[in-house]
């Protein structure tokens, strides 16, 4: 049995160490392929269960949770044309199951978080079970009784002002009576039948114009519309069934909640029940599973929450989602098709991933005629050669995957696929360092792919997310030699009498064009660390860096000075709770390049890049000081107890400096507690550090 079949409670010390290490490793190049190249190469089922094998080898090997432990990601980037919407309260994503075992864990893993509050090991939980709609998120805001505005998710902490478009629904409540707080964010999902999104194609078809993939599709677009008539003219449908902010409570469970949803006017799903055992949350989930071809709506899962509003506030959550609710996925669908070539591309850090293109085939009444290869590795082990018949499997929106070969149809004459050594792009080596797991073009910045895609990343949603610039006009403006640089790009007014006598391009388009390049010479420092696209540095590890060193200058000089191994600057980056040694390595050779440097320079005479806005909160005992976490917390969890301090102002760290201001011991606290005293800090147990905070 291999390291990563091996069963975790079979795992020595060291073999789970490994495996933490190619957990670690494989999460971040999916990370990077979904977050910073927008081309996922796994499935969201594949992806979550790489990410639970993590936990749950990290809650049965506690002492071996890795300073690099992948770092949680929300939501999608945001769409163009509309204003930004900062929620009072983030729109998380929900953990996924795929099996009654992970439900087993699922419902353990609750009691255990909750033994606090009770004595009794066959504690009684009572659970909502309803369908998960595959539509779109929404929120929408009442003040005082009445419709105020709506947002999309987008990436959870912002979404697109899409109040107007929302106005066109037929079943939305623009005034709440009886009782109604003064502020109430209603949350739910917007879609589109099935039925009506046959009409919707047929009428598209008929004038000649886009017609949709599936109702998902059709109802985001439909809602995303910069012109609201034609929104209305969609029928577009609601399921409300969470809140946002809330200025007093609205019940006491998640049911009673779903009961003053109806008083209000809002639809709840009529499947949802009551479930007060793992046995009748099956039975919601295979009842659910059987209606659901019968169903005029697409699902792709059942919802579990916990009822208890009072436990789902104690529950709380992790950084990507709430620890009190999840989603049961249903299996994917599949379909057989034929690979008539398979391409490698070439990703912005030289990433070689292969493609197959198929025959195309309809899988969940979805044309698909690519799937993902994932790597070399995935080929060989899988032997997939072109002109192969293979089963193909597609779960949500990303890239369907290629599952398995049908033997039995393969040609005689084929012979296995030969993975390039070479980049095909630009033909300089392409090689796989030890323990990677993608194989990498060594052409860096003369690999015109990589280029490419370094443009297309910097100006990407979640960067600079310059409107109407798309990854056409970087290839092309590429091409042309108007851009060689990213800073380019804020030089491109110098060739507007050139843009404008190009083909495709009007006075007015490129006029447009310029002034959303110039409306994006200020950005945030996060923003601009996440648009450098260093490899490991996603959305939230930008943010972890910004809220860390809160100016470009400071993150520059702190970087220099850090590529001395041992110093002050190299323990403060790898203190960093969640940056990592690997991570850091990564920051720090892209910091100290000579080419990266001059870049950083140029970028300081066409844009602004702002200092990251720290809220300060001066009544916390703890605010501003850097904190330690070491040992078995016995009255919260560690994860708890961290998320505490971050709301309270702290910094929390993962290993013990003299920078650290507070060492917080649990039980069987060892060498960072021992630093700890012989450095002089101050080592607090568990209740003295819940003193320190009570009341805060």
């Amino acid at each position: 049995m291999t390291g990563k079949e091996r069963a975790i409670e079979d795992m020595s010390d060291n073999e789970a160490r490994r495996e933490l290490g190619r957990l670690v490793k494989e999460i971040s190049t999916h990370d990077e392929a979904y977050y910073q190249n927008d081309s996922p190469i796994i499935s969201d089922g594949e992806y979550d269960i790489l990410r639970q094998r993590n936990l749950a080898i990290e809650a049965i090997f506690p002492n071996l949770i890795r300073e690099d432990s992948p770092s949680n990601k929300i939501g999608a980037a945001l769409s163009t044309g509309f204003s930004k919407v900062h929620h009072a309260r983030p729109m998380l994503s929900l953990s996924n199951l795929f099996s009654e075992d992970d439900l087993r864990d699922f419902l353990a893993g609750i009691r255990r978080f909750l033994k606090e509050l009770t004595d009794d090991p066959d504690i009684e939980l009572e659970f909502l079970a309803e369908p998960k709609i595959d539509g779109l998120s929404i929120t929408l805001r009442y003040e005082y009784g009445f419709f105020v505005s709506a947002a999309t998710r987008g990436d959870g902490s912002t979404g697109e002002d899409v109040t107007e478009n929302i106005r066109t629904l037929k079943d939305l409540p623009i005034k709440l009576g009886g009782f109604v707080p003064d502020v109430v964010e209603i949350r739910g999902e917007i879609y589109l039948t099935k039925s009506d999104f046959d009409e919707l194609n047929r009428r598209q078809s008929i004038k000649g114009d886009k017609v949709f993939a599936n109702p998902r599709n059709a109802a985001a677009g439909s809602l995303r519309q910069l012109d609201a008539t034609i929104t209305a003219l969609r029928p577009l449908k609601l399921f409300a069934y969470a809140w946002g902010e809330l200025s007093e409570p609205v019940g006491i469970t998640q049911w009673s909640f779903l009961e003053q949803l109806q008083v209000w006017g809002f639809e709840v799903n009529p499947l949802t029940r009551l479930c007060d055992d793992f046995i009748s949350l099956i039975e919601a989930y295979k009842n659910i599973y059987e209606q659901r071809a019968s169903l005029d709506y697409d699902i792709d899962g059942v919802v579990y929450k916990v009822n208890r509003l009072d436990w789902q506030e104690r529950l709380g959550f992790v950084s990507r989602a709430p620890r009190w609710a999840t989603a049961h996925k249903f299996p994917a669908e599949r379909a057989q098709t034929i690979i008539n070539r398979i391409d490698i591309q070439v990703g912005r850090t030289g990433s070689l991933t292969p493609v197959a293109k198929l025959t195309a085939v309809t899988v969940g009444g979805v044309v698909v005629s690519n799937a993902t290869l994932h790597n070399e590795d995935e080929i060989a082990r899988k032997d997939v050669r072109i002109g192969d018949t293979v089963l193909i499997q597609r779960a949500g929106d990303v890239i369907p995957q290629v599952v398995e070969v049908v033997i039995d149809k393969r040609s005689k004459n084929s012979t296995p696929f030969e993975y390039p050594k070479v980049c095909p792009a630009c033909g300089a080596d392409a090689v796989r360092d030890e323990g990677e797991v993608v194989r990498r073009c060594t052409g860096g910045l003369i690999c015109p792919a990589q280029v490419v895609e370094r443009f297309k990343h910097f100006v990407s949603r979640g960067a600079f997310d310059i409107d109407g610039f798309g990854n056409k006009h970087v290839e092309a403006f590429f091409e042309e030699g108007l851009i060689k640089t990213t800073v380019d790009i804020f030089r491109l007014k110098d060739h507007e009498f050139e843009l404008k006598g190009s083909e495709g391009w009007g006075d007015k388009s490129v006029e447009k064009l310029l002034a959303a390049i110039n409306d994006r010479r200020n950005i945030t420092l996060d923003r601009f660390i996440f648009s450098l696209g260093i490899r490991q540095i996603g959305q939230a590890n930008a943010r972890l860096l910004a809220k860390h060193y809160i100016s470009i200058e400071a993150l520059r000089m702190a970087m220099v000075a850090a590529s001395v191994i041992g110093s002050e600057a190299f323990e403060d980056l790898n203190n960093i709770d969640g940056i990592g040694p690997s991570v850091a390595n990564d920051l720090i050779i892209f910091f100290n390049n000579n080419i990266n440097q001059a870049l950083l320079d140029d970028f300081d005479t066409q844009i602004n890049i702002q200092k990251f806005n720290v809220p300060k909160d001066n009544s916390s005992p703890i605010a501003g000081k850097t904190i330690v976490f070491t040992g078995t917390l016995e009255l919260v969890t560690r994860g708890e107890a961290k998320v505490r301090a971050e709301q309270l102002g702290a910094k929390v760290s993962g290993s013990v400096s003299k920078r650290t201001d507070i060492v917080v011991a649990g039980q069987g606290a060892g060498s960072k507690a021992k630093k700890a005293t012989e450095l002089g800090l101050n080592l607090l147990s568990e209740t003295q550090w819940l003193e320190l905070i009570d009341g805060s």
